[in-house]
């Protein structure tokens, strides 16, 4: 048999076969595809609407998402990694229970939502935000229906339907935003359009993935397993919405409302990269730290370290793209209205390197069921990253918020490695190397985009 014959025979192998290999490599296929079909989709709609809608509107539904993003991480109870990291996270009393919390969870949220819309609507000085806030918060109660069979997929990486599913509502999404958009040439149609679109995937949801469907049940063990485990995971996602909020928080009040939707659509395409290696370490490593933890052996550690590399590398290549071609890249794709989200990209490329060297780490409390130290971790990071953001922004305005936030990611990576040591995860050959390489890029991006820079620091 020729080489080629060998390699095909151990290639289909490896992606038909049963085991954790075979998985993660069919899952990081799928994921991949999935969250390259998502931006895709994100994209196509973004150039579209901005062509029909205007630069306010991006800003207005900013702060909307502001609200549901923070509302809802602000209260995850972490039903996703308490079912792919519990041993009864195949248990269908297990399964329902989380699935009643749930339920319950999206009723509190959606009316705590609408209590809080009327002061956030002051706050910003937008009276329209309060009608729109308590729409955009039926979001809440529909979701809460999702099936925990999502879940359950995710926990054995079998990925493919939910890929699948997931891309189809993005297309129906996409047409209904679009559609709505022409027809009623206000904000309101990105309100609409994203109710129904989470409508349209609890309903696809439920409808055509397999398993037995979830029923209404309250089991006790059950009920303080997700509550001890979540009760860490609340607090973690509520410094998480901080980490991944907060510029806007800061930036919607200090900003007039089109220069923040043009940094919205500048943020868009940088965080593009982070967005990316988020989704593939969430789906990959919680399963293979849980399966093989890299403090048992030496073996388990340099396989971990081999995948984790190139998960790293993965988020690397985009954030350079975007660092070298940002400007190029906006001026292709927008209109002169947008024509400093350029900049905006190629800084926030740039100051995610560090954040995407420790972006591994995360995963490895979650897969131990350690959800306090990953609260502790997600803490500082938003302490840090938070503190940088208003000292920059209060000194520099929006450039200096963005280097605020890269030195608050700096100081916090002594934290991350104190942590990974101590669950036996930390890997210095894999974060001096690509430490050496982010700053590399980082110099030629900056050398190459200097004087737009300077112009959007000082303009």
């Amino acid at each position: 048999m020729g080489i080629r014959s060998r390699l095909a025979t151990k290639t289909k192998g490896l992606l038909q076969g049963g085991s954790l290999t075979a998985r993660v490599m069919r899952s990081s296929a799928l994921t991949l595809f999935g969250f390259g079909f998502s931006q895709g989709t994100r994209l196509l709609s973004n150039l579209i609407l901005t062509r029909i809608l205007f630069p306010e509107a991006f800003g207005l539904m900013a702060l909307v998402t502001v609200l549901i993003v923070g509302l809802n991480m602000f209260s995850d109870m972490g039903i996703s990694p308490s079912i792919m990291q519990s041993k009864r996270g195949d248990d269908p009393a297990f399964l329902n229970t989380a699935f009643t919390i749930q339920i319950i969870r999206g009723v509190v949220l959606f009316l705590l939502g609408c209590a809080l819309a009327y002061p956030v609507s002051r706050f910003y000085g937008e009276d329209i935000l309060f009608p729109m806030m308590v729409v955009a918060c039926l979001q809440f109660v529909v979701t809460g229906f999702t099936p925990t069979r999502k879940q359950t997929a995710q926990r054995h990486l079998l990925l493919g339907r939910v890929t699948l599913l997931d891309a189809i509502n993005q297309v129906l999404s996409l047409a209904l935003i679009l559609a709505l958009a022409l027809w009623m040439q206000s904000v309101w149609a990105l309100v609409i359009g994203g109710l129904l679109g989470a409508v349209i995937g609890v309903v696809m949801y439920s409808l055509f993935l397999p398993g037995e469907r979830n029923r209404l049940t309250w089991d006790k063990p059950a009920v303080h397993e997700l509550i001890h485990f979540g009760k860490w995971i609340f607090l973690s996602t509520a410094f998480g919405f901080l980490i991944s909020q907060g510029d806007r928080l800061i930036l919607g009040k200090f900003l007039p409302l089109d220069a923040f939707g043009v940094y919205v659509i500048g943020f868009f395409l940088g965080s593009f990269a982070m967005m990316l290696g988020a989704a593939v370490s969430d789906r990959l490593l919680i399963p293979v730290y849980r399966d093989r933890p890299p403090a048992n052996s030496r073996e388990n550690f340099i396989k971990l370290r081999k995948l984790r590399s190139s998960i790293t590398l993965l988020i690397f290549v985009p954030l350079a793209i975007a660092a070298f071609f940002g400007p190029s890249i906006v001026d292709i794709l927008y209109d002169d209205r947008y024509i400093s989200a350029g900049t905006i990209v190629v800084l926030i490329s740039c100051f995610s390197f560090p954040l995407a060297i420790g972006l591994t780490y995360d995963s490895a409390a979650l897969a131990v069921g350690n959800s306090k130290a990953y609260a502790l971790l997600s803490f500082t990071k938003a302490s840090l990253a938070l503190l940088g953001l208003f000292i920059g922004v209060s000194l520099g305005g929006l450039v200096g918020a963005l280097v605020g936030q890269f030195l608050g990611m700096i100081a916090f990576y002594p934290f991350l490695a104190w942590l990974s040591v101590r669950l036996g995860t930390w890997d210095p050959l894999h974060d001096g190397g690509f430490t050496i390489l982010g700053a590399a890029i980082m110099a030629c991006a900056f050398w190459i985009h200097w004087p737009e820079i300077v112009l959007l620091a000082t303009g």
